[in-house]
């Protein structure tokens, strides 16, 4: 009786044992690591700058925007001669108009149609130049003086440079924040602008 008595308490070991081998005892999962805080980022320092005041006031940008307006001169020029012989011719056909031939007043107004027609495209093909020609003056700059205003930034802690121009929307700006004046220093500096080259002389 008692050998069988301690082979049923055997037998209940053994199987409360194969129990817990099946279904292990579950452990509470550990704890995640804790996030690190985030980095606080301070306020950045602003300044603003006028970009067109630096293109066009920067020794290079003056030589070539004069260069350019000479160019312009010279076209309205061509242009204003035009003008004036159309004038002339619609003049002449105003007033001899009736004393001409049929053959000979319409070869004029065929004269004029032609010259007009000329005049209007010389003047949308000059407009076309003359704007080609302030658009590269202008992104040749810009492209120069983006490492400049970098480089003025840097020297002067700040962070952020905003570009004033018409469109802009700021009520007021301090003008301690304005760093137009140094950035054209330091591109005069780092682009010294040659000399135009003189214009032939006339024979």
């Amino acid at each position: 009786m008692k050998q069988r008595m301690i082979l049923l308490v055997a037998a209940a070991l053994f199987l409360a044992i194969l129990g817990m081998a099946q279904n292990p005892p579950t452990t509470p999962p550990a704890a995640p690591a804790q996030a690190a805080a985030p980095a606080v980022i301070g306020p950045a320092k602003v300044a603003f700058a006028n970009i067109q005041q630096i293109i066009y006031t920067c020794d290079e940008g003056k030589r070539d925007a004069s260069a350019l307006q000479q160019y312009i001169d010279g076209k309205n020029s061509d242009l204003q001669k035009l003008q004036k012989e159309l004038d002339g011719l619609r003049n002449q056909l105003e007033v001899q108009g009736t004393k001409l031939t049929d053959e000979a007043r319409a070869e004029l107004a065929e004269t004029i149609d032609i010259k007009d027609t000329n005049f209007q495209r010389f003047q949308q093909d000059t407009q076309k130049d003359i704007d080609s020609r302030r658009t590269k003056l202008q992104n040749v700059i810009a492209r120069k003086v983006l490492p400049v205003i970098e480089k003025v930034a840097k020297e002067k802690g700040v962070q952020v440079v905003q570009f004033l121009d018409t469109s802009n929307t700021f009520a007021y700006v301090d003008p301690s924040l304005v760093i137009t004046d140094e950035i054209i220093k330091a591109y005069n500096a780092a682009n010294p602008a040659a000399a135009p080259a003189a214009a032939p002389a006339k024979k």
